[in-house]
């Protein structure tokens, strides 16, 4: 099957009725004081779901000659894992602390809809719930597998991923980053947890050297990929649109690639980081890859 032929929008859906069953089936509503109603409003009926997408697309590629349902429940925990940790990060980013913004996802921030307190305290709750999906109870999967989940979830997440990114873009507003500056902070910022979703999938299946090595330069490249894409579309695209607030980044006196380079070499950059991705996929021996090509083409060709 070539990816002309591969119908994502078809195979999107499949995969995404899943995520979004179990993620309100895990989600519990009656968490005290309105804290799952705060949780529930942060999480469902929105989003990309690209890091779901990715974990099943990876799962999906080391998984050709070895179906197991056991490791397609390890998968849809990871998808909904990775997903929660993406939603917390999203409720605290938007705080008046951080980036103090009022429209996700085209409707009203967490913390505008619930307050400041309860934002906080359902960002904190999803985290820990994306750990706790990772280990269930009386599970068949298998401790190690368990095991190399939370911690490429965790080290995604923490002060070498996601954290320290955001650290490093709060203490560079107003200044002038280094190509070589901007590059390392959005690994960690956007790409990290982008690059875990796709190791993740792998994890969830037997993969060979050869193949790892070619998922994670897959998934550094859209991890990055997305970031220059969301840099463009910050200051090409309206509110309506993104679901977000446009042009923050600018307001903010934030470093971007768009900023750094220019509109049209960021646009040539991440159609250079689509072609990396899509060579690490051609010269890797996995041969189940349509999905993971798709979405490559995707994150570079969106408008939101």
């Amino acid at each position: 099957m070539t990816s002309n032929a591969f119908d994502l929008d078809s195979w999107s859906d499949q995969w995404l009725a899943r995520v979004e069953k179990a993620l309100s089936d895990w989600i519990n509503p009656q968490a005290p004081a309105g804290l799952g109603e705060a949780m529930r409003y942060a999480v469902l009926d929105g989003g990309k779901r690209l890091r779901p997408l990715l974990v099943w697309a990876a799962r999906q590629a080391v998984a050709a000659a070895s179906p197991d349902d056991v490791l397609d429940e390890a998968a849809l925990r990871a998808a909904c894992a990775v997903e929660l940790i993406h939603a917390y990060s999203l409720v605290h980013d938007d705080m008046p602390c951080m980036d103090n913004d009022v429209l996700r996802r085209g409707k009203p921030t967490v913390h505008v809809q619930f307050g400041q307190a309860q934002a906080l305290l359902a960002g904190d709750a999803l985290q820990a719930l994306a750990f706790e999906l990772l280990t269930p109870d009386a599970s068949p999967i298998d401790d190690h597998v368990q095991a190399r989940l939370c911690r490429l979830l965790a080290s995604s997440a923490g002060h070498a991923g996601m954290a320290g990114g955001q650290a490093i873009d709060l203490a560079s507003v107003g200044m002038q980053l280094s190509e070589d500056q901007l590059r390392h902070m959005h690994r960690l910022k956007t790409g990290a947890l982008l690059e875990a979703s796709v190791m993740m999938g792998a994890a969830c299946g037997p993969t060979s050297a050869e193949a790892l090595a070619a998922l994670q330069g897959y998934g550094q490249a859209i991890g990055l990929a997305f970031q220059v894409v969301d840099d463009i579309l910050d200051v090409t695209a309206d509110s309506t649109v993104l679901g977000k607030t446009a042009g923050k980044d600018a307001a903010n006196d934030k470093p971007t690639y768009v900023s750094l380079l220019g509109l049209a070499p960021a646009r040539d950059y991440a159609q250079a980081l689509l072609d990396q991705a899509l060579s690490s996929l051609h010269n890797s021996p996995l041969t189940h890859t349509q999905a993971l090509t798709a979405l490559a083409q995707r994150v570079v060709n969106r408008n939101t």
